[in-house]
This record gives C-alpha cells, sequence and structure tokens, in this order.
C-alpha cells in the first residue's frame, strides 16, 4: 500500500482511541486554534502506547475544547526502547535540552539523582514532563517517557533490578570504552545509564558503584565531557550497538481516512 504524508502535527492521548472521536481539553484546544492555526477539517494524529497511532482530523473547536474525530490506524502498538537515564540535575537551560534529545533517542525513564556534588536541588518536574511529551510527540514515537521523582543516589539504587544492567558513566578514565563493554554482555532486562553532576562523583561514591554487582563503568573517550554531552554520547552508543538503532523509521498500517 503506498506510503501517505504524515500529518504535521502529532499529539498523545492518554484516554482510549477505539473510540469515534475524542475531546480534547482548553490547554490542547488552545494549541491547535491559535499556536498552530488549525480549522475544522485539518489532519493530525493522535497515539499512545496502548493504540498505536490513529489518523485523525479536527471536526469542531468550541469554548474551551476540541472535538478530533478518529481514522484509521497507521501504526500499531509495538514495544520501543526500554533505557533508564539517571542523572545528577543540571542548569535548566541544559537540562531541558538532555530531557528533550534523551526522549529523542529512545529514553523511557528518567531519574533524577542527588549526589554529594550535586548543585541543582530543585527540579520542576511538572516542566521536564512537558519537554519529553512535545519531544516524544515530534519524533515519531508512540510512548512518552516516564519521569520519576528525584531520589538520593542511594534511594535511586535500593531494589535495582539485578537483571538490568547499570552502565556508569566514569569520567576519571578508569571505566572499561563502553563499546566494548556493550559487545561483551547483553543483560536480560536492558540498559541504565547514570550520569554523575557537573563536579563529577565523589570518590567515595565511586567506590560503592564499582562494588555492586550490576554496575559496569565505562569510558566515553579521552575527552571530557559535560553531563549532558556524556548522556547523549552515551545513549547513541547503547542504541547504535544493542538498542534500536538498526530500525528504521516507522511505517504505517494502511491508509488515513
Amino acid at each position: 500500500m503506498a506510503e501517505i504524508e504524515r500529518p504535521r502535527t502529532r499529539l498523545y492521548v492518554a484516554t482510549s482511541l477505539a473510540v469515534a472521536s475524542v475531546r480534547l481539553g482548553a490547554e490542547r484546544a488552545h494549541y491547535l486554534r491559535h499556536v498552530l492555526r488549525l480549522s475544522a477539517g485539518d489532519p493530525l494524529a493522535l497515539f499512545n502506547a496502548e493504540d498505536g497511532e490513529h489518523a485523525a482530523r479536527i471536526a469542531s473547536f468550541g469554548k474551551g475544547w476540541c472535538e478530533v474525530a478518529i481514522g484509521a490506524r497507521r501504526r500499531a502498538p509495538a514495544p520501543e526502547s526500554d533505557l533508564w537515564l539517571l542523572f545528577a540535575p543540571i542548569k535548566r537551560t541544559r537540562l531541558d535540552d538532555m530531557i528533550e534529545k534523551a526522549t529523542e533517542l529512545g529514553v523511557s525513564v528518567f531519574t533524577p539523582v542527588f549526589t554529594q556534588h550535586t548543585a541543582m536541588t530543585r527540579i520542576n518536574l511538572e516542566r521536564l514532563g512537558a519537554i519529553a511529551l512535545e519531544a516524544a510527540e515530534q519524533c515519531e514515537r508512540l510512548t512518552v517517557p516516564e519521569i520519576r521523582p528525584p531520589r538520593s543516589l542511594a534511594e535511586a539504587l535500593t531494589n535495582w533490578p539485578a537483571a538490568r544492567r547499570l552502565l556508569l558513566c566514569d569520567e576519571t578514565g578508569s571505566g572499561e570504552p563502553i563499546g566494548e563493554s556493550l559487545s561483551r554482555e547483553k543483560p536480560q532486562d536492558g540498559y541504565g545509564i547514570l550520569i554523575g553532576p557537573e563536579g563529577g562523583f565523589a570518590a567515595a561514591e565511586l567506590d560503592g558503584l564499582r562494588k555492586l554487582p550490576f554496575v559496569t563503568p565505562v569510558g566515553l573517550g579521552p575527552r571530557v565531557l559535560r553531563a549532558e554531552t556524556a548522556a547523549l554520547a552515551a545513549l547513541s552508543v547503547v542504541q547504535a550497538l544493542a538498542g534500536d538503532g538498526h530500525k528504521s523509521t516507522p511505517g504505517r498500517d494502511q491508509q488515513s481516512t
């Protein structure tokens, strides 16, 4: 079946798409009508993990709402990357960029962690969630990442799944190259990536982390990277060598209506 033009606008909808239409609230209605300047009859796509992605069209606008008619399914639900990112909070602008790009790279769970050298202690989870949502809508994902409440490093590692390998991005240079680690082991439950603060991990923290059976210290090359750069570099390598980097742009099940 011939490929169809993709709608420019994709929206995540938490409710079921197995209905004739859905009503969007005031915030989404304002976005469609006044930001994107869309009108009744204009196409878009709605998606979520349970129902996949469906073609849709704006049916009507009202005061504080927008009715959207749901058409044919364009993509079936499908497993997506299960890649966790644990990070020490950094300055706001750089953190926002990291959340956006890491969402595009397939992170499924974000967990802020407080370490001994973490300087930023205030985190706006609502803002980070909005950034992740917008990035998911833009990058053709069917899922929106979970953003967990901040925790201390020790709390975040308590009850860590034994079958999930945690890659510790070790700025001291003592970790093996990340590519070598990925080629040697294939954990049952996938990977987590741990990025330290701008000042680096404390020596005691590194010593403790290296003793944990599920932790593998890895290096990201000979240069010293900013925290957000290290996160994106590690995510890119994991996806290329052990994740979904081999997959192509998603196809579509059928034509839209």
